[in-house]
């Protein structure tokens, strides 16, 4: 992974990991929220039932008494409320009255009622407050090793005429009752943060591109889509996705102060020391009058050779670099490829048979891709003259064609001595090369890059690894045209 992609990761981490904070706060607040939500609303409901209770107070004697029927009739009323989408369909609240001392009067909750009269409630801290003339509430679970069982209760003081507190009622709600608004309100905020979240990032890419190449990738994508013969759904979102993945790498150089050219040049710089410095001395030894003219002629042939590699090495980086550099294929048409590689297997069988060995063409179906045929051959015709170089004397080449309801494949393997494993991840890096069995050359590098290119260019993928049995299999799989 090159620096600039790590960096450009490193931003993208940052952005994601300040969103989950954030959601993760808010996602977490809304609990505490609905809480003081329902309780605001308990204490109305405790101040309201007090009054009520207060009508029938006779001196210091609170009598409940109307309390029994109102709350079975309250209970067993049915109605059915569509609160934001959830549904409600009964009443939740419980309420008991007690006296001065704490000593319960009256209890209810739906199906019971006056089932813990009696019971002293003078260490509850909502009865044991009010009493006291503070504020009084509680939150208890019915089983102690149940969250979800617990009830939030609100107390309120009853007092007499002569406005002393006698005694306290307090309203109750289970949490369980208001705990499918938390869960809803919570996926909904989850739902929204990670889509808003999204939305931006995909803006801003947008955004970024346009600043960095204003224009490019909309003309990009108007081009591909002149050139496609029928406009369908599928093909033209998977090459809006190709062509803002473009935009993405130009942002991502932008930002991090890089761009391709740059990476080419000091490529290139390198990779062309060796042969300029044999060059250079050799030209300086030829400036001896007294060198024999057998080392002349050995010298001038250094000279020339190292010349022609150099002139190789530009020519293919010009191409390698205009290729990648190009967002749609400008001559694209159909391409039958089994034609193709009959072609292509005939035109290389002659450098095949110099070196006494033979391609075998094997050709399992005949489908028809959309792309450019004279970049397709370019890819193929440097698979096999890389297969060529590793296959040993006397040996097969084997070029196959296969296809399946959705990609054709077209496959080169020889039987040389394979991939090692500390090349495997590397054969497409640009001028990375294994020196060839026979007299230990290596090549410029930059065929494989290419040929990767290509495939990237047509939807496709190329692969290179070791083949079941010995030697390497190169795989060019490309979409059908549909």
């Amino acid at each position: 992974m090159s620096r600039r992609t790590r960096i450009f990761l490193g931003i993208l981490a940052i952005y994601v990991a300040g969103i989950a904070l954030l959601l993760y706060r808010v996602v977490g607040d809304i609990d505490p929220r609905y809480r003081e939500s329902a309780e605001e609303s308990l204490v109305d409901t405790a101040n309201l039932v007090a009054s009520l209770i207060e009508q029938d107070v006779q001196g210091e004697r609170i009598a409940p008494a109307r309390l029994e029927p109102l709350l079975r009739t309250l209970y067993a009323r049915q109605f059915d409320a569509e609160i934001y989408g959830l549904r409600k369909t009964r009443v939740d609240l419980r309420i008991y009255v007690t006296d001065a001392d704490g000593r319960v009067l009256f209890d209810a909750q739906r199906g019971r009622i006056g089932q813990h009269v009696g019971e002293d409630y003078l260490d509850w801290r909502d009865v044991r407050y009010t009493l006291d003339g503070l504020y009084g509430a509680r939150t208890s679970r019915d089983v102690a090793h149940d969250a979800t069982s617990s009830v939030m209760y609100v107390a309120a003081p009853i007092r007499n005429r002569d406005h002393v507190t006698i005694g306290v009622v307090s309203v109750g709600k289970p949490v369980q009752s208001f705990g499918k608004f938390v869960q809803d309100a919570r996926w909904r905020t989850i739902w929204v943060g990670v889509g808003s979240a999204l939305a931006l990032l995909v803006g801003a890419l947008i955004v970024s591109a346009w600043l960095v190449r204003p224009f490019g990738l909309v003309r990009d994508y108007l081009a591909w889509a002149r050139t496609q013969p029928r406009l369908r759904p599928g093909p033209m979102l998977r090459h809006a996705v190709a062509t803002l993945r473009a935009g993405v790498h130009e942002t991502r150089d932008a930002l991090t102060g890089r761009n391709t050219m740059a990476d080419h040049v000091a490529t290139l710089t390198h990779e062309i020391k060796s042969p300029l410095s044999a060059i250079r001395g050799a030209a300086e030894l030829l400036d001896d009058p007294a060198m024999p003219a057998d080392a002349r002629a050995h010298f001038l042939d250094n000279i020339t050779r190292e010349t022609q590699r150099i002139q190789e090495i530009v020519d293919r980086m010009m191409e390698l670099t205009t290729l990648e550099s190009r967002r749609v294929l400008e001559h694209a048409g159909p391409v039958a490829l089994a034609p193709l590689l009959e072609e292509l297997a005939a035109g290389h069988q002659a450098a095949a048979a110099a070196r006494g060995l033979r391609i075998e063409l094997a050709l399992q179906a005949s489908p028809t891709v959309w792309g450019d045929a004279f970049l397709l051959r370019r890819a193929v015709s440097n698979l096999l003259a890389n297969a060529l170089d590793f296959a040993p004397a006397g040996s097969a080449v084997a070029l196959t064609l296969a296809a399946d309801a959705r990609q054709a494949r077209v496959r080169v393997r020889d039987h040389g001595p394979g991939i090692p494993d500390y090349a495997r991840q590397r054969v497409f890096e640009k001028f990375y090369s294994l020196a060839r069995p026979n007299g230990g050359k290596k090549s410029t590098g930059l065929g494989l890059a290419f040929v990767r290119a290509i495939a990237q260019q047509h939807g496709g993928q190329a692969l290179l690894d070791n083949a079941p049995g010995g030697g390497a299999l190169a795989t060019l799989t490309l979409p059908l045209r549909r």
